[in-house]
């Protein structure tokens, strides 16, 4: 499956999810970061702490590697985050939808719910296909949550998405 952990605020982020999967004892949880990392002298680190590599570069297409990855594991998580990035965003990255289509794998939803000192689950799910409704069913879980820098939380994007959606149940 892959996770979505957001709202995704500040760089403290990554180490909450470290932590969080320490605590519930989940330490097949894997991360993507770039190729770059995991060369010496530091690479080992990255894949200590359950880094996967992917190459970033123009000529290689980065969801086909990661949805080959899950067709080649037996059991395979990853978590990432749905906006990609720190900064706040007009909208949400398509990588992690197109992953869990093309590989067949449901998502699973964290908050980092900062000003209730919480992290939320939500039940996992298989996207529809319909790119909007999936969005506005994330957006409807992670949009409410308060992130670290609340004002680089996901609030005003999961509002706009309300507004286009209209009173059309998801």
């Amino acid at each position: 499956m892959i996770i979505i952990a957001g709202p995704h605020t500040a760089s403290t982020d990554f180490f909450l999810g470290l932590a969080v999967r320490s605590v519930l004892r989940l330490g097949y949880i894997k991360f993507l970061g770039k190729a770059e990392l995991f060369r010496p002298p530091f690479g080992f680190i990255f894949r200590w702490l359950g880094g996967t590599p992917v190459d970033r570069s123009g000529s290689r297409n980065m969801v086909q590697q990661v949805v080959d990855k899950f067709n080649k594991a037996d059991r395979l998580v990853i978590a990432m985050s749905p906006e990609g990035t720190r900064q706040k965003v007009d909208r949400l990255r398509t990588g992690f939808y197109h992953i869990a289509l093309g590989a067949n794998v449901p998502i699973l939803m964290a908050a980092f719910d900062f000003a209730n000192r919480k992290v939320i689950f939500d039940t996992p799910f298989y996207l529809s296909g319909n790119e909007q409704d999936d969005f506005l069913k994330i957006l409807r879980f992670l949009g409410p949550v308060q992130g670290k820098v609340p004002e680089l939380g996901l609030t005003q994007l999961w509002q706009e998405y309300e507004q286009k959606a209209g009173s059309k149940p998801v």
